[in-house]
């Protein structure tokens, strides 16, 4: 299976964006926490490990050449820049999960996300958004489903629903 595949189905892959501060994380891990089924990808970055951080389970750890290795053989399904260092969802485990039927939750702040829903239309965007926060017109037509955090695990409910009508 092919992420450019028009024949993919929307619903294995989940993105999960939101504001800055939207709690994405937290959600992440109740969602974890609650679906084994769910597998949310290891993202690759250019910046330093940090205690407690292990290569392979927090992130992938490579240098700046590495990354642009990356880049160039086009083995990252989307890349940005945070600061001086960059971090991307490597394509190929990605791409595995969703061909063995797996549902693949996707956390991404707001740029990455769309622009990863612009260039792969099937994609399943899920906004985010923390009491008070109201979404931008232009970001929730692009959004398939809004989901409230107002309690983490309320949130992380209501998105393992989401994800299991996969």
């Amino acid at each position: 299976m092919s992420t450019d595949d028009k024949t993919c189905p929307a619903v294995r892959l989940t993105v999960l964006t939101g504001p800055s501060g939207a709690g994405r994380g937290g959600v992440v891990e109740a969602v974890r926490a609650r679906s084994s089924s769910v597998w949310v990808p290891v993202p690759v970055t250019t910046r330093a490990r940090r205690p407690g951080e292990t290569d392979g389970v927090d992130r992938l750890f490579r240098e700046p050449a590495e990354f642009d290795r990356m880049i160039a053989a086009d083995e990252l399904l989307e890349w940005s820049r945070a600061g001086p260092y960059r971090r991307g969802t490597p394509r190929a485990p990605l791409v595995d999960r969703l061909a063995r039927g797996r549902p693949v939750l996707l956390p991404l702040d707001l740029p990455g996300a769309l622009a990863l829903r612009t260039a792969l239309s099937w994609v399943r965007l899920v906004l985010l958004l923390p009491p008070g926060h109201r979404p931008d017109p232009a970001v929730a037509a692009l959004a398939t489903h809004t989901v409230r955090h107002d309690r983490t695990e309320r949130a992380a409910d209501e998105l393992v629903g989401l994800l299991g009508s996969s």
